[in-house]
C-alpha cells in the first residue's frame, strides 16, 4: 500500500529532458559522452516528445541549433559532454553570442566531489567560456537545476537575445530530487514597454531632415518589426539600407529598399548612408565592417540610435539622439507619430537612380554574380539560404534578393568558416526539411564537411553551391590589392573531387563549368537528401565594390 505522504522523485538526468520539453524544445543538438550519459537514456526514454540531432562533431550542433532559433525564432538547445565536448561548442557559442542568438549549451562535468582533481576531461567549461555567452551557470545542487534550466532559457530569450551556458556535473544529474516545483514560465511578449531617451527629439530630427536613410540591423528581424520600418519608410521617404545581420528585414523588391551598405555593401546603399543628412539606426552595433573609419562615419549627418542593448549605444559611433529599449515598443509609436513630413523628391529621384544601378542584370556567364542570380530564380522567396564566410558570402549579400526575414542565415560578428553546413542543417530542419541553399567555398567548406554524413543522415534536402576557386578568396583578394600579391598561404593546392566526397558521403554530387550545366544539375537535385554542386570559378574573382578596411566612401574601390 502507498503511504499518503509518498514524496515523488526525480533524477537530474530527468529533469533536463523534462525542462527542455516544457520549454518547448523539440529538437535538441548534440552528442552523447560519458558525462552525458544519463541525460541521453532519458532523452531515449522521451523519444516521442522530443527529437535529437546526432551530429558528426560538436561545433557542427552548436552551428545548427544557431540556425535553428533564427529560422524558428525560438531559443534552441545543445548537449555535449564535459571536456573536449564542451571545448568543441567554444567557436558555435562565440557565433551566437556576437550574433545575438538564443541558445541554451547544457555540458556536462566530473561529479562534484571530483572537481578541482584534474580528472579525466575536467575542464572549466563555465570560466573557457564566460567571456563569449550572455550568463552561465554551474548546478552544484539537483534541487536548484529546474530553476536553473527555466531561468536560462528565459535569459537568453528575453532582452537582447544570446547563449547561456548550464554546466551540469554527473553526481548532478544522478541524484533525485524532492518535491520538483514547476517554476512558473513568463509569457512571451514584447516587453515592459519601458525606454529610455526622448522619442519626441528623435521625432524632431526626423522632421528636419530632407535626406533621411534607415539603417536596419539584426535588432530589425529579432524584434519582427519589419512592417514598422516599412511605415516609417514610406512617410519620410526614406530608403533602407542593412547591415548584414539586417538582410531581409525589408523585401529586397521595395521599391526604397538598398540592401547591404559597408565594406562589401552594395554601391546604391553605402552611397546614400554616405549621402544622407540623417542615418536612424535601429538594432545594429556600428561594427568596423559596416562604418568603415569610425571617425569620419556620419560626419555629415545626424545619427539616431534606438537599441535594445544600451552597452551598444555610443560605443562605436556617438549619436545625437539615442533610445534605449525595445524596437516592438519604439518603432509603431515612431511610425504613428511621424506625421506631416513631405518626401524630398530629388532625394527620392537619386534613391531610384542609386537602387536601378544596382539591379544590373547578370550578363549570363559563369561569374559568382552569374550563379547566385540563376539559383536565386530558380527557388521561391520562401527558400533558406545559408553561407559560409568569405567572398562567397558577401556575393550572395550583394546579388541574392530576399524578400521575408530569416532567410539569410550568416555568421556575422564572428565569420567563421565553416559555419555553413551545420547552420544549413538546423535551418532546414526548423522549415519542416523544406529545400534549402547553401553557398559555401572549397577553404569554408574544408572546415566541416563531415556534417555532410548529418545531412544524409537526416535525409535533409539541401543544396550545396560550392564556388570552387582553390584559393582562400577573400585574404588572397587582400592579398592581390594591398600586398602586392604576395600571396603566403592562401592558394590550397588541393586535390579534392568534392562530387566524389559527396557520394562517398551518400549525397547527390555534380561538376560544373558552366550555367546550362549548373541549371540541369540544380534541377537533378533529389527531393529527399542533399546534393553538392561543384562550380568551377576563377581564382582572382573579386568581391566588388569594397571600401579598404578604415576607408571611407572616397577611398571605394569598383
Amino acid at each position: 500500500m502507498l503511504r499518503m505522504d509518498y514524496i515523488l522523485q526525480k533524477s537530474g538526468a530527468a529533469i533536463v529532458v523534462e525542462e527542455l520539453i516544457r520549454q518547448g524544445v523539440d529538437v535538441v543538438f548534440g552528442y552523447p559522452g560519458g558525462y552525458v550519459i544519463n541525460i541521453y537514456d532519458e532523452l531515449y526514454k522521451n523519444s516521442d516528445k522530443i527529437k535529437h540531432v546526432l551530429t558528426a562533431h560538436e561545433q557542427g550542433a552548436a552551428h545548427a541549433a544557431d540556425a535553428y532559433a533564427r529560422v524558428s525564432d525560438t531559443t534552441s538547445a545543445v548537449i555535449a559532454t564535459g571536456g573536449p565536448g564542451a571545448t568543441n561548442l567554444v567557436t558555435g557559442i562565440a557565433n551566437a553570442y556576437l550574433d545575438s542568438v538564443p541558445v541554451v549549451f547544457i555540458t556536462g562535468n566530473v561529479p562534484t566531489p571530483m572537481r578541482g582533481g584534474d580528472s579525466f576531461q575536467e575542464i572549466d567549461t563555465v570560466g573557457v567560456t564566460m567571456p563569449i555567452v550572455k550568463h552561465s551557470f554551474i548546478v552544484r545542487d539537483v534541487q536548484e537545476l529546474r530553476r536553473t534550466l527555466a531561468e536560462a532559457f528565459m535569459i537568453a530569450g528575453s532582452g537582447r537575445k544570446g547563449p547561456v551556458l548550464v554546466d551540469i556535473p554527473k553526481s548532478v544529474q544522478l541524484a533525485c530530487a524532492e518535491n520538483d516545483e514547476l517554476p512558473a514560465r513568463p509569457e512571451k511578449g514584447s516587453g515592459s514597454g519601458v525606454y529610455t531617451g526622448s522619442l519626441d527629439d528623435a521625432l524632431d530630427a526626423l522632421r528636419d531632415s530632407s535626406r533621411p536613410y534607415i539603417y536596419c540591423g539584426g535588432g530589425v528581424i529579432s524584434s519582427g518589426t519589419g512592417g514598422d520600418v516599412l511605415r516609417l519608410s514610406g512617410k519620410l521617404g526614406a530608403p533602407v539600407g542593412a547591415s548584414m545581420m539586417g538582410i531581409g528585414a525589408v523585401p529586397d523588391s521595395y521599391e526604397l529598399s538598398l540592401g547591404m551598405s559597408g565594406m562589401h555593401g552594395r554601391y546604391g546603399s553605402t552611397v546614400a548612408m554616405a549621402e544622407a543628412d540623417l542615418i536612424l539606426a535601429l538594432g545594429v552595433r556600428f561594427s568596423d565592417r559596416a562604418t568603415g573609419n569610425a571617425r569620419e562615419y556620419g560626419k555629415n549627418a545626424k545619427i539616431i540610435h534606438i537599441d535594445i542593448d544600451a552597452a551598444e549605444i555610443g560605443k562605436n559611433v556617438r549619436p545625437d539622439v539615442s533610445l534605449c529599449g525595445d524596437l516592438r515598443i519604439i518603432l509603431p509609436e515612431l511610425a504613428e507619430r511621424c506625421g506631416g513630413v513631405t518626401p524630398n523628391a530629388s532625394w527620392l529621384s537619386k534613391v531610384a537612380e542609386l537602387k536601378s544601378a544596382d539591379a544590373e542584370v547578370a550578363a549570363g556567364g559563369f561569374t559568382p554574380r552569374d550563379i547566385i542570380r540563376l539559383v536565386n530564380g530558380m527557388h521561391d522567396s520562401s527558400t533558406i539560404v545559408a553561407t559560409d564566410v568569405g567572398q562567397h558570402q558577401m556575393w550572395v549579400a550583394q546579388h541574392y534578393r530576399f524578400e521575408q526575414p530569416r532567410k539569410f542565415i550568416t555568421s556575422g560578428g564572428l565569420g567563421a568558416m565553416g559555419f555553413g553546413l551545420g547552420a544549413a542543417i538546423g535551418a532546414c530542419i526548423a522549415c519542416g526539411r523544406k529545400r534549402t541553399i547553401l553557398f559555401t567555398s572549397d577553404g569554408s567548406f574544408g572546415m566541416n564537411l563531415t556534417e555532410l554524413a548529418t545531412a544524409v543522415a537526416q535525409i535533409l534536402p539541401i543544396t550545396i553551391v560550392l564556388l570552387n576557386n582553390g584559393v582562400l578568396g577573400m585574404l588572397r583578394q587582400w592579398q592581390a590589392l594591398f600586398l602586392e600579391g604576395r600571396y603566403s598561404a592562401t592558394t590550397l593546392d588541393r586535390k579534392t573531387d568534392f562530387p566524389a566526397l559527396a557520394k562517398a558521403f551518400g549525397a547527390a554530387g555534380f561538376a560544373v563549368s558552366c550555367i546550362n550545366e549548373l541549371e540541369a544539375a540544380l534541377l537533378a537535385a533529389p527531393d529527399a537528401g542533399p546534393s553538392l554542386i561543384d562550380c568551377s570559378i576563377d581564382m582572382d574573382e573579386k568581391v566588388y565594390p569594397m571600401i579598404p578596411d578604415g576607408g571611407t566612401l572616397a577611398d571605394m574601390l569598383y
